[in-house]
């Protein structure tokens, strides 16, 4: 028994066999635990020498645990019981998961939208600690969180050094920056990315200042490391990684399916990792979430991954399935070592990240412009402004539902489309249902974003995997717009400019996109909503 689970059947089965024998002989796993940043070939083997120490996270992060838990003991003892944790992509999806896991609350504002962010300042603002995770140290989105919560801890004679805990790479302007303003700081290993950060401070700090049992967590990272890191043909790495990067044909719609795992939320962390990872230089797999059960039959270019419980060694059955369990800390930790191993695969650098820069660029040119907007509407149909990026497919539509099946007329065979939106992921949640009609209709896997999170995660996979996505875009005027200290422009002004970003570089890319601006949220809201059900039942 190894701990983790990784059974397969059809293509899944397939592509093991074919590509587990050579990874073996050509000893990947050793290297990789070995920090071999050549594994990859000659072109990622720069990024990939600073990228590997979370092979051996389990260790090192042991002696941050003491640390942590003694700084929760001295918040538990002031009465700050609520952990708000400001950070983007790595920063935030594993703490998501390892405290919804662990049964324990932990607020995550991983948004830039005026709502939202008001919503998580104005909460038990005397009762709150907040963690500021930002790896570069210069991320807009949590530089301005933390702007609006020292406000506001101010503002209620709170001294925000007593509030705030920082994590960080040593050396970032944030690290020298809350060190002078005597804030708690926990410096994070420099030779990790983002999506594999689990393990380190990102993880650890916010989670177990929560009241998550990160000891544990490394504990099971630990029971799995030997057995992750042979070159042994049972190696689960290995299988998984097999599975994903080797089936033929290829097999790169990734449709993660809740099948009994403990861990809440893993589907949201999986994702990240897979599609910032993979997607980039035309090539890569599109991970689609689907909660416990796809929204039709398998289709021929989809692999079906069951995320299984810890003990459940049941075989699978389908046309190319794999069931993938483990304790949460063996299982991130596999997850990372089969993407690195899928990575060599497909072909590509699974550590950089090309095209999230170019859309927080793409943003920053239209704050400096004073505008979010990549372009005036071609109509407004009630409540929602209609606009369209990239090639010109309209034509004459005139309506919301006219513009949607145009969109969707633009959908490849082989394609996909991925539905973002700028909204309140908290207060419209319930968005996220369109998917599942979305993905009946279309007969083609359907994935759904809220911006600006999904930027750091499938957001690279758009605009650097295949040329294969349509893309519908949402965005809304918020309630009421919030300033950001010290900053000249506000959180609404920041958002359009993501949107506005993320719009412009996916139509530099070719890629059709459609955007929905709802000039009242509620009533926009609902007509969208009806919309989309018309056109999903004709």
């Amino acid at each position: 028994m190894t701990g983790l689970v990784v059974t397969a059947v059809g293509g899944a089965a397939d592509a093991i066999a074919a590509h587990v024998p050579q990874l073996v002989s050509d000893g990947f796993a050793g290297k990789l635990f070995a920090q071999d940043a050549t594994l990859w070939g000659p072109a990622a083997e720069s990024e990939a020498g600073k990228r590997l120490s979370w092979v051996g996270l389990a260790s090192s992060s042991r002696p941050m645990v003491a640390e942590i838990e003694a700084l929760r003991a001295k918040f538990a003892q002031q009465g700050l019981d609520r952990v708000v944790l400001c950070g983007m992509g790595g920063s935030s999806l594993a703490p998501e998961v390892i405290c919804a896991s662990d049964g324990v609350a932990l607020t995550v504002l991983d948004s830039s939208q005026p709502d939202m962010v008001r919503a998580a300042v104005e909460d038990r603002l005397q009762e709150t600690v907040i963690v500021v995770s930002s790896k570069s140290g210069s991320t807009v989105e949590t530089d301005s969180q933390r702007r609006a919560y020292e406000k506001a801890f101010q503002d209620a004679g709170i001294d925000p050094a007593e509030r705030i805990v920082v994590v960080t790479d040593p050396g970032s302007p944030l690290d020298k920056q809350a060190r002078e303003s005597g804030y708690a700081v926990f410096n994070a290993d420099p030779g990790v990315g983002g999506r594999y950060s689990a393990l380190t401070a990102f993880g650890l700090v916010p989670s177990g200042l929560a009241g998550a049992d990160i000891g544990r967590l490394l504990d099971e990272a630990a029971a799995v490391t030997d057995v992750l890191s042979a070159d042994d043909e049972s190696n689960p790495g290995l299988r998984l990684g097999a599975a994903l990067g080797g089936t033929r044909p290829v097999r790169d719609k990734v449709v993660l399916i809740d099948a009994g795992t403990a861990a809440v939320g893993f589907g949201d962390w999986t994702e990240q990792l897979i599609a910032e990872s993979t997607g980039k230089d035309g090539k890569g797999l599109l991970p689609v979430v689907v909660g416990d059960s796809p929204s039709g039959d398998q289709l021929s270019d989809e692999l079906y991954v069951r995320l299984v419980a810890a003990d459940d060694e049941s075989q699978p059955s389908g046309d190319a399935v794999v069931n993938v369990g483990g304790s949460l800390g063996g299982a991130m930790l596999l997850w990372e070592t089969a993407v690195a191993t899928a990575g060599r695969l497909i072909g590509i650098n699974p550590f950089d990240q090309p095209d999230v820069e170019s859309a927080k660029a793409a943003a920053r040119d239209l704050l400096d412009a004073g505008t979010g907007s990549v372009a005036a509407p071609a109509y407004t149909d009630g409540a929602i402004e209609v606009r369209s990026a990239g090639p010109d497919f309209l034509g004459d539509a005139s309506t919301t539902g006219e513009a949607l099946q145009a969109l969707f007329a633009q959908l490849p065979d082989d394609g996909y489309l991925a539905v973002m939106a700028y909204v309140d992921r908290v207060a419209d949640q319930s968005l996220a249902d369109v998917r599942v009609p979305l993905a009946r209709k279309l007969s083609r896997p359907v994935t759904f974003g809220f911006g600006p999170r999904f930027l750091h995660s499938t957001g690279q996979y758009h605009k650097g995997g295949p040329a294969d996505g349509i893309y519908l875009q949402i965005t809304t005027a918020a309630n009421q717009d919030l300033s950001i200290p010290g900053r000249e422009f506000t959180f609404g002004d920041f958002i359009d400019s993501q949107s506005g970003g993320d719009a412009k570089v996916l139509a530099e890319h070719g890629r059709p996109v459609l955007r929905l601006n709802l000039t009242d949220h509620e009533a926009g809201l609902a007509q969208l909503q009806q919309a989309i059900a018309e056109v999903t039942s004709s």
